[in-house]
C-alpha cells in the first residue's frame, strides 16, 4: 500500500508537470499572452488617457508577445497585488509576472516559479530635501532618518551606516506611511526606499521639485519577470527575450534603424534577426521572433527611456541599468 500510494503522488507530480511545460501552445491556441502587472504604479504599468496599458513592466510582456505572435498588442494585461500576484501564476490565471518582485532565494526555490533574468536592478537608497545639500550617504552624518521598527529597511540601513561610520539618529515609527509623513513634516532629514519606489513617490508629494534621491545603493533588489517552474522552453523564451532587448541596445538596434542592419556582416546580428541559423526552432518560434522583439518594441534603452527616463516624470538615471561598457551592470550572454 505504502508503495502504491508513492506510485500516486510520483504520477501526480509528472502530470502537473507536464501540463506545466505547455505554457507556449496553451498561449498559441487562447491567441494571447496573459501578463500579470501592479496597478497604477507610474512608469512601470498604468493605464494612460487612451485607456492602454503603458510602462516598463507592461513593454516587457509586449515584447514577449512580440516574440510569439509579432503583434506586441496581442496581450491581455491582469492586475496584481503583492497579496494576490503569486496565487495568480501558480494558479495558472496569468503566464507571465512582470512586476516590482524582487528575486530571492526563497521566491526562487520554494514558490514553485522561475525569474527569467533581471530586467531592473534596484536598491534601498534615500529621498532627501535639496536645501540640505546632501549629495551622497556620507552627507547624512548626524542626520536623522525615518525609520519603520524591525522592518528590513531599519536593519539594512543601520547595518550599511555602521559598516561606514556614519553616525545617525533614528525616529522610529509603525507603518511606512508614517515614515513618508514625518519626512514631508521636516521631522527627519531623510527617508528611505527602494530607488524605484522613491521615483514614483517624489512624483505624488507636494513641491516634489524640492526633494532628490541619493544614487547610491544600500541593499539589492533586483527586479526581474517570473513564470512557473516546470517549463524549461517557457522560461528560455522569456529570458531571451529580455536578453534580445538587452542586446540590441549593445549594437545600437532599434526599431526605427532595424532594417539598416539587415545586410551586415556581423555574425551575431544575423543570427539575432533570423538571417542566418535556426535559432527560432530551438524555441518553437519562427526564425523572426528576435526582429519582431525589436521592430515591435525596440531595445531595452527605447523601454527605459520611454517610462522611466530622464524626459519622463520620474527621471531615473540609468545607473546599474546601464549597458556593462557604460558603467552599468546590465549584460545579456552572447546569442550564438
Amino acid at each position: 500500500m505504502k508503495f502504491f500510494f508513492i506510485f500516486i503522488f510520483i504520477t501526480f507530480i509528472n502530470y502537473s508537470l507536464l501540463i506545466n511545460a505547455n505554457t507556449l501552445d496553451e498561449i498559441k491556441n487562447r491567441g494571447y499572452l496573459s501578463c500579470g502587472v501592479s496597478e497604477n504604479q507610474i512608469g512601470f504599468s498604468t493605464i494612460n488617457d487612451e485607456g492602454k496599458w503603458i510602462g516598463f513592466d507592461v513593454d516587457i510582456c509586449r515584447a514577449v508577445a512580440s516574440a510569439i505572435f509579432n503583434d506586441p498588442e496581442k496581450v491581455e494585461f491582469i492586475v496584481t497585488t503583492s497579496s494576490s500576484r503569486f496565487p495568480k501564476l501558480a494558479g495558472g490565471e496569468i503566464d507571465i509576472l512582470s512586476r516590482t518582485t524582487t528575486w530571492t532565494y526563497s521566491r526562487d526555490t520554494n514558490l514553485g516559479f522561475d525569474y527569467s533574468g533581471i530586467s531592473f536592478f534596484d536598491g534601498q537608497t534615500f529621498m532627501v530635501r535639496k536645501s540640505l545639500d546632501i549629495k551622497n550617504i556620507n552627507d547624512l552624518q548626524d542626520s536623522t532618518i525615518c525609520l519603520v521598527s524591525g522592518s528590513a529597511k531599519e536593519f539594512n540601513t543601520i547595518e550599511y551606516f555602521k559598516k561606514n561610520n556614519i553616525r545617525f539618529n533614528i525616529l522610529n515609527v509603525e507603518i511606512d506611511q508614517d515614515a513618508l509623513e514625518n519626512y514631508l513634516a521636516d521631522r527627519c532629514d531623510a527617508y528611505t526606499n527602494f530607488y524605484s519606489e522613491l521615483s514614483i513617490l517624489r512624483v505624488k508629494i507636494p513641491n516634489s521639485s524640492k526633494h532628490m534621491i541619493l544614487t547610491d545603493l544600500i541593499s539589492k533588489e533586483p527586479l526581474g519577470p517570473l513564470v512557473r517552474h516546470g517549463d524549461n522552453e517557457w522560461n528560455d523564451i522569456v529570458r531571451w527575450t529580455l536578453n534580445v532587448l538587452i542586446i540590441a541596445e549593445e549594437y545600437n538596434i532599434d526599431s526605427i534603424n532595424i532594417d539598416t542592419f539587415l545586410e551586415t556582416d556581423n555574425a551575431e546580428i544575423k543570427r539575432i534577426l533570423g538571417i542566418i541559423g535556426n535559432y527560432g526552432d530551438m524555441l518553437e518560434l519562427d526564425n523572426s521572433w528576435s526582429y519582431n522583439i525589436i521592430k515591435n518594441v525596440g531595445n531595452y534603452k527605447t523601454i527605459f527611456d520611454t517610462n522611466l527616463g530622464q524626459n519622463t516624470a520620474l527621471k531615473m538615471s540609468r545607473g546599474l541599468n546601464d549597458l556593462w561598457k557604460e558603467g552599468g551592470i546590465l549584460y545579456s550572454p552572447p546569442f550564438r
